[in-house]
């Protein structure tokens, strides 16, 4: 691979046939090779994630690369649609009839194995017919794939299950032929733990058998186990309505498919139907119900002008809406990029996993022929010698390693998204666990972010409505949430406001420009200082008995004199001070950051109970605050949702957006809270860290069972049986213990 290669294009391909980790390496190994390519496999989603430079390589050398390997692409637009491919249901549904047919033919072999009182005549007979279609019919998939990974050169867990079984079937035909072992009066004991001195008569039909149907159930359960992972993502992107009621020019109304609306269509959204898409109600009010974006349990107030997401649920009266966001634009569809590109990354202790199965198979058959030749060099006999090989191949299993990190992504990021907590990737959960200290901007995070105008202070004979006309003109001009609440309650008492010439924004200071003539400064009273207009007492007295209060004072001066000072508040949200508690129990040490005055943010900290506060710091300065407190040693997570937070979000060790903030301010995230619940916050991180202890104790369970029982199986102390058994359930116990994230609920809402 061209280390210098720029990865212009991304693609994302289904992968079909891998059936296990083994083979997820392989295709990665594949497309790796290909210059300009840079590739992750991902076993769980049976997925492939292709960075490429088009001038180098073309998405058919990616497909190539994939059926060189061994296995089957579907087209990149098929990627988000498996059944495109192959149908996971019409597989697990295969499995299934595989592992009843086997069972039911085998399981007769079993008893009459294990029982001396059944065995008749030639039983050995009817068991070699009752296990033949077993070993060859249901272990065919395992025979295929073994067959399509030789003519590769290559060999993967169904090379070890395939040389396994047909070893023990070849070796009882050998015996019932050559060898007497279906002579009259013959018995073949089961034997829990092979007997060292047992002859060449021994046959391994049961464990042919019983192995393969084992294996199988096995693959049923962990395929079965593996959709109901992924189940969360899927139902969330089947959220959107499929018809939509568009409304014409003349008032009339058409039922079209959704994908047939446009950015500008007005559509009906009537109680009890899920909006369409994205857009802003232009007529009507209602209560919608976000619980399934967002997890909060609570329906929305919506009034005209207020934006909708596509999927949410109208719990209310009738709503017009005019589409702003469709298709692969809407917050549904980004939410699934999201979460899909969270699930097929890995962290570098999967790396660490794909490393080791990627030799993995070859170590083991190595083994199996090591063993083999070692005991029958120790002359304990070809049948004991024999059985212990298969044990070896048999009890192997690089699945387990495999699934240990991506079925945990899978289950926790589909659960978050579920909660409206979006996870961008398995790096991040590691930062969670680090994290010591949580930063927390005030405005929009811990506040509403609604400020409102709550009084107007005048001096030298200025009248009032003049001053709040100047100033809400001037404001109007700027997009900070107390600029609109000036000119907002400016526009709302004294209607339409005059123009501003020679508009000039000073970051975290103020603003300033020509109303009517007029120079007009606004913001904080030393940008006016710096001006050469300081306050007068009157107005000063009013700026600090309005800051005791936690509210903030705007001043103002025109004609190179201040005029007035004008009071904004912001509300704390209500469940602001219930979330500071909760990260402070997850061992977090919260610090407000805000550009407010300190006496604003002090009181602002003291009703949510926040005890360190950083006050007056300017938008460019947050990030290096946070530099500060990791130079210090602290592990910083960050909070925020303005577009003055994206630098310290990404300058964090652990980012959280607030999904109701801007698009710059999640792009820098690691983690989106979509509602604007602070609660989120610590369900975020419970959630991650949830799912970071399932990940490790998955791996443990992986490494544990194989570097313990491969060595129990060569030393002889291990049934084919048992070896099978084990193996088909440690991959079945990794998925299964990832399933348990399911069962996460937010503190938040009970969900």
């Amino acid at each position: 691979m061209s280390t210098g290669a720029t990865h212009a294009e991304h693609l994302e391909l289904p992968v079909v046939g891998m059936t296990c980790a083994s083979c997820a390496n392989r295709v990665e190994r594949k497309l790796n090779s290909l210059e300009g390519v840079q590739a992750t496999v991902n076993y769980a989603t049976e997925r492939a994630t292709v960075g490429f430079d088009p001038a180098r390589v073309g998405t058919e050398d990616l497909l190539g690369a994939i059926e060189a390997a061994g296995y089957r692409a579907g087209p990149p637009d098929s990627a988000k649609d498996p059944a495109s491919t192959e149908d996971p249901d019409r597989h697990v549904h295969d499995l299934r009839l595989r592992v009843v047919g086997s069972a039911v033919l085998s399981l007769p072999v079993l008893a009459l194995s294990m029982l001396p009182a059944l065995q008749f005549e030639f039983w050995q007979w009817l068991s070699l017919n009752l296990v033949t279609p077993v070993v060859f019919w249901a272990g065919w998939p395992f025979h295929r794939a073994a067959w399509q990974n030789l003519r590769h050169g290559t060999a993967t867990m169904d090379t070890l299950v395939s040389v396994g079984t047909l070893a023990a079937w070849g070796w009882s035909v050998v015996a019932l032929f050559f060898l007497g072992a279906g002579e009259p009066g013959m018995q073949m004991p089961m034997q829990f733990v092979l007997d060292r001195s047992a002859g060449t008569e021994h046959i391994y039909l049961e464990t042919a058998g019983v192995v393969t149907t084992l294996i199988l159930a096995g693959r049923y359960f962990e395929a079965r186990a593996k959709r109901r992972a992924g189940a969360a993502l899927e139902a969330l992107l089947e959220l959107g309505a499929k018809e939509v009621a568009v409304v014409d020019a003349d008032g009339g109304e058409r039922r079209v498919p959704v994908e047939q609306l446009q950015v500008g269509d007005r559509f009906v959204v009537r109680p009890g139907e899920k909006v369409a898409t994205d857009g802003i109600v232009v007529e009507g009010s209602s209560a919608v119900d976000q619980s399934l974006l967002t997890g909060e349990s609570v329906p929305v107030e919506k009034q005209p002008g207020d934006e909708v997401v596509g999927a949410s649920v109208n719990a209310g009266g009738r709503l017009f809406v005019e589409a702003t966001r469709v298709g692969a634009d809407t917050a549904l569809a980004q939410i699934g990029r999201l979460v899909t590109a969270a699930q097929t990354g890995k962290a570098p202790v999967q790396r660490l996993a794909d490393r080791i199965s990627g030799v993995f198979v070859p170590v083991v058959i190595a083994l199996a022929l090591a063993t083999l030749g070692f005991w029958l060099g120790t002359g304990a006999g070809a049948a004991f010698a024999f059985g212990t090989a298969v044990s070896v191949l048999i009890i192997a299993c690089p699945c387990a390693l495999g699934l240990a990190t991506p079925t945990a992504l899978l289950v926790g990021t589909g659960r978050g998204a579920q909660l409206g907590i979006l996870i961008k990737g398995p790096e991040v959960l590691e930062s969670t666990r680090r994290a010591d200290t949580v930063v927390l901007d005030k405005t929009g995070t811990v506040t509403s972010g609604e400020m409102a105008l709550v009084d107007v202070i005048t001096v030298g004979g200025t009248d009032r409505d003049e001053a709040l006309r100047i100033t809400g003109a001037l404001e109007h001009a700027s997009e900070h949430p107390i600029a609109r609440a000036i000119a907002d309650a400016a526009g709302g008492e004294l209607g339409t406001l005059p123009g501003v010439e020679d508009f000039l924004g000073h970051q975290g200071l103020g603003v300033e420009g020509q109303v009517e003539g007029r120079r007009v400064i606004a913001g904080r009273p030393s940008l006016l200082r710096e001006r050469g207009i300081p306050l007068t007492p009157a107005l000063d007295a009013a700026r600090r008995a309005a800051e005791r209060d936690g509210r903030t004072a705007i001043a103002v001066a025109w004609d190179g004199a201040p005029r007035a000072v004008l009071v904004v508040a912001d509300t704390v949200k209500a469940t602001s001070p219930e979330a500071i508690e909760r990260l402070k129990g997850l061992g977090l040490r919260p610090v407000l950051l805000t550009g407010d005055n300190e006496a604003t943010a002090n009181a602002v900290a003291a009703r949510v109970g926040i005890d360190e506060v950083i006050a007056e710091v300017l938008p460019g300065e947050k990030a290096d605050v946070v530099a500060r407190m990791q130079a210090e040693g602290r592990v910083v997570a960050m909070v925020g949702d303005g577009v003055n937070d994206a630098p310290a979000l990404a300058q964090a060790d652990l980012g959280l957006a607030v999904g109701t903030g801007s698009d710059v301010a999640i792009e820098a995230s690691d983690l989106t809270l979509i509602s604007g619940d602070l609660r989120a916050a610590a369900d975020a991180i419970r959630l991650s860290r949830k799912t970071l202890s399932t990940i490790k104790g998955n791996l443990v369970w992986a490494f544990a069972y194989n570097v313990i029982l491969i060595p129990v199986a060569m030393l002889g102390w291990l049934n084919p049986l048992f070896a099978g058994a084990a193996m088909a359930l440690s991959s079945v116990f990794v998925v299964s213990n990832s399933l348990r994230l399911r069962t996460f609920r937010a503190e938040r809402s009970g969900l």
